[in-house]
């Protein structure tokens, strides 16, 4: 694990756009359906139990938390859509603002796109990737909860969403993803380092603090 996620801390978390950090730097958005175990996957790639909260009531998360993991570089976890028991007034609130963030805001990077590997592709989940192509904003999907299902299964459930993802939205990629097993989260990494330039901003902090001969 890149040591650098340990270091996520909870910053602050914002009803709308307007209370966010400002948008400079690179940011990575965490969104998906209540029950997908986004909370379980953001706490697994940061190494830590309790980060992002985790109930056995989904929906819990109805605002944008910030976690920052350097200097001007972020993870976002948005609140989780499709299951949730919210008054209408929240739920329509929350159709405006995730639009109007994933379109607006300059500094979003990539999206993780949580699914349950049983459930992949539901409605909500192929809105929100409409709304992503729309600004050309990359999407990552985890296929989470993989340990529920034995490898041929799980396999299938991986080349079905593959294939769907190739024929609707090409620029997406996927892969299986377990928080409880820890199983995918050097790939998952991977797509981080690369979406917050990560290992850039270490190498340049690095050599900032070299003597000079």
């Amino acid at each position: 694990m890149n040591p650098i996620y340990r270091k996520a801390r909870f910053l602050l978390g914002a009803p709308d756009l307007r209370h966010l950090p400002p948008d400079t730097g690179r940011e990575v958005a965490f969104a998906g359906r209540s029950n997908a175990g986004k909370s379980s996957a953001i706490n697994a790639l940061t190494g830590q139990k309790a980060l992002a909260r985790t109930s056995k009531t989904p929906g819990r998360t109805q605002q944008i938390n910030v976690f920052p993991v350097s200097d001007q570089r972020y993870l976002i976890d948005l609140p989780g859509y499709g299951f949730a028991k919210l008054p209408q007034a929240i739920r329509a609130h929350w159709q405006r603002i995730l639009p109007e963030y994933l379109q607006r805001r300059r500094s979003l990077r990539g999206l993780m796109l949580i699914m349950d590997v049983r459930h992949p592709l539901t409605a909500l989940d192929q809105q929100l990737l409409v709304w992503c192509s729309a600004v050309g904003l990359p999407v990552h999907v985890l296929l989470t909860k993989a340990d529920k299902l034995k490898q041929g299964p799980a396999a299938q459930a991986l080349r079905y969403t593959t294939e769907r993802l190739a024929q609707d939205y090409p620029d997406t990629s996927v892969q299986l993803f377990s928080a409880r097993r820890a199983r995918g989260i050097e790939t998952a990494h991977g797509k981080l380092d690369a979406w917050l330039q990560l290992e850039t901003a270490a190498h340049s902090s690095a050599a900032a603090k070299r003597p000079r001969s």
